[in-house]
């Protein structure tokens, strides 16, 4: 006689509100943060080839978009600049007339009681030579002077209003740089986001074509090498010592390990960063019809949400957000 199953966990999975009874992961509206693009100078969207669906704004569609990601509910926009000039030290990055901070303004007036207005702080897009920070006579990256731009920058954003400063740039010690000049000059409340574990990642390769980035070179000296998982706790840990209010991982679904590491590490929220390239391979899976869009965009959000990430940044997220909405 055969014998039954004891254990029969399928009765966990009978039916829809079952199953939604005893969901141990959720996915709301509010967990998302939808980047956008801000081009000086356009007077109408234009489209990212390597992104179907996302555009760089001009300042009218830009406040518009704003607009529908806070009707949706989304908890938050990041905004990248992409400027007219470009010079060896990104000077633009901290002229409050500069595109980033004039754009900040419009959004805090726009959406700032609906959603929280956050800031890519970081130079790659506003430098001739698409690095992160300002070059030493033999070419590298130098990381003490890069800080003393980045401190500019973040007066500059908080000036502007930006509620939360995304710290993306990987130079050592930035967050307590930055903590610190914000502090000397009053904004004791804007948020600092760290992007700690942020790795010198393929998957970004379209993100360079939406800030028309002018990289020479790569990234490898300060961003962190893909098969260090320890690496990334460690940075992680560092950036909640030095006065980080969140730490990010990023990309998100290639390093899911390292996300959970960290959230396990840290005591602060920690956000991951679901990337250009995730975002483009999706896209394409889809319009081959080899995939459910909708199912494959809401199941790669939830599994960064089970890995640990208290919110995303992710292309998505208003879209998301509607349906999650119903």
């Amino acid at each position: 006689m055969s014998r039954f199953p004891d254990t029969r966990l399928r009765r966990l999975r009978q039916s829809a509100p079952v199953r939604n009874l005893v969901r141990e992961t959720s996915l709301e509206a509010r967990q998302l943060v939808l980047p956008m693009f801000v081009r000086e100078g356009l007077t109408a969207p234009q489209p990212i080839g390597s992104m179907p669906g996302i555009v760089q704004h001009s300042m009218d569609s830009l406040r518009a978009a704003a607009a529908e990601a806070a009707e949706a509910g989304v908890g938050g926009v990041m905004l990248f600049g992409v400027p007219a000039v470009r010079d060896a030290t990104g000077s633009g990055a901290d002229d409050p007339q500069g595109i980033l901070n004039v754009a900040t303004e419009a959004l805090v007036a726009e959406v700032g009681d609906a959603l929280v207005v956050q800031t890519d702080l970081c130079l790659d897009e506003f430098t001739d030579h698409g690095h992160c920070g300002v070059l030493a006579p033999d070419g590298s990256v130098d990381n003490d002077a890069t800080l003393e731009r980045y401190a500019s920058m973040a007066l500059a954003q908080a000036r502007a209003g930006s509620q939360l400063l995304g710290l993306s740039g990987m130079m050592d010690g930035q967050v307590a740089v930055i903590r610190d000049a914000l502090d000397a000059e009053g904004f004791t409340d804007t948020l600092l986001l760290a992007y700690a574990a942020k790795y010198a990642s393929a998957f970004y390769g379209p993100f360079r074509e939406a800030v028309d980035s002018q990289l020479q070179g790569d990234r490898r000296t300060y961003q962190l090498d893909p098969g260090n998982r320890r690496e990334g706790v460690r940075e992680a840990l560092v950036d909640q010592d030095e006065g980080a209010d969140i730490v990010m991982v990023k990309p998100a679904m290639a390093f899911l390990d390292v996300l959970r590491e960290v959230r396990d590490a840290v005591e602060i929220p920690v956000w991951a960063y679901q990337v250009s390239g995730e975002y483009a391979m999706v896209e394409a899976a889809a319009a081959n019809g080899w995939i459910d869009r909708r199912a494959a965009v809401l199941e790669s959000l939830l599994s960064i949400r089970r890995a640990g990430a208290d919110a995303v940044l992710t292309y998505w997220a208003a879209e998301a957000a509607r349906w999650l909405k119903g």
